[in-house]
This record gives structure tokens, sequence and C-alpha cells, in this order.
């Protein structure tokens, strides 16, 4: 994301050791690499290790490889992804859209939910689709999103939250290409909706997003006065 004093917004993931000093010791290295850290979320903890996802500013001119150089310099981190960012930077993205939609006129809620979430979940695209396998139907979506036309959704009608990886079987050889990554989730309604969300090039998407995407649309339903799914 571009601001007016012209720096670059990125996105990392990063699995690091779990113990005390390790993101300072991150935040340093990218600091010494002209990155400035302007947004953190802890996706997971476990295992002695966990998995954050950092937005940083880097002024133009300045190669975004370098902030993989820095960050795997400190003992045990990996960086998993890099990839730009645009969106809110705003800690408190989820409250805003709930309060959006307790807002939103009648019949515009899917729509608002479909355009808002990329922002809340750093999520590339997201989609609203109705039906089952043979008639699925897109009832909404943000920008970038794919049009699902004539493409078999085996998974539909979804009765329970689910990865979507872009390995599975049922992808079409385009979506593979482009290392397509989804998460899909229940939502309210009496058509059995389901929210899908998808970024190209990765990552891939944590169980525990997928857990933060259920709570967050199991709210959206409540606050919008949908039926449940």
């Amino acid at each position: 994301m571009d601001d007016p004093e012209g720096t670059v917004s990125y996105l990392l993931r990063l699995v690091v050791p779990d113990r005390p000093g390790t993101l300072g010791a991150v935040a340093t290295a990218l600091g010494t690499a002209g990155a400035d850290i302007v947004s953190l979320d802890v996706l997971e903890r476990g295992g002695g290790l966990a998995v954050d996802d950092v937005v940083v500013d880097l002024p133009p001119g300045r190669l975004p490889d370098r902030l993989i150089t820095a960050a795997q310099g400190v003992p045990g981190v990996v960086v998993e992804s890099l990839r730009p960012f645009s969106g809110s930077l705003d800690t408190h993205r989820e409250l805003e859209l709930l309060e959006l939609l307790a807002r939103a006129e009648e019949g515009t809620a899917v729509k608002l939910l479909a355009a808002e979430l990329p922002r809340v979940l750093h999520s590339g695209w997201a989609a609203v689709l109705g039906g089952d396998a043979a008639s699925a139907e897109l009832l909404a979506a943000s920008e970038a999103a794919p049009t699902f036309n004539g493409t078999a959704l085996p998974w539909l009608p979804l009765t329970a939250p689910r990865l979507l990886p872009s390995d599975d079987d049922w992808l079409p050889e385009r979506w593979r290409e482009m290392a397509i990554e989804m998460m899909a989730a229940p939502f309210g309604g009496e058509r059995r909706t389901a929210v899908v969300l998808g970024r190209s090039g990765g990552p891939a998407f944590r169980r525990s997003e997928l857990l933060r995407l259920v709570h967050l649309v199991g709210l959206a339903a409540t606050v919008a006065h949908l039926p449940p799914a």
C-alpha cells in the first residue's frame, strides 16, 4: 500500500521461537533494513513457536527482499511469506465491521460483509456463495474475487467451516497455477450460504484464521439480524 510519503506496505508472515526477546530482535533487524512496523497480529502459539503477521512500511527504493534477509538473520526465525499489503491498519477492524453491519440498510449486509472482510482478515478477496455444488450462485463479492462461473464446488452446501488449500483436487488448473489459497465458513441465511476468503500466492490459511472467520461471521449474522446458518 502506497502512502502520501511514498512508503510501501508489506505483510510478513513469520514463524518465530516463542521466547522473550525474539520479537524485539526481529523489530530491531527490520528497523536496520529500513522498515517501520505498523501492525502485528499473533495468529498461533504452541509447540515453542508463534506465527505472527507483521505489516511494515518500507521507504521507496528499498528492496523488499531485504526484509526476508533481516528477519531470518534472527536465530530460529523463518519468513513464511512476504507480499504487498493494502487495507486498514486499525487494530479494531472487527469492531468497525460489526458497527457497519449494525447500521446497514436492509438487504445490504451480505455485500458489505464481502467488501470489508479482506481488510479485516488480511485476505486478497471475499465472496458469499449460495446454492449447492451443481448450482452455486455468487451472491456478493469484493474486488479481485473470481467469478466462480462454471466452477464445480463439490464442498457446497457447506455444513462446517473448512480450509481449501491450493492443492485440493477440485480446483481448476488456472487456480492451481495462481496458488489460490481459500477458507470457507457457513453464514446465516435460509439459503445456507457460505463466506469464502482467498488470496493468491499464499500463505496458506491456518486453522486459527479459520476459527477467527467462523467467530466473526457468526457475530455478523447476529448483528445484521440474519437467521442462523
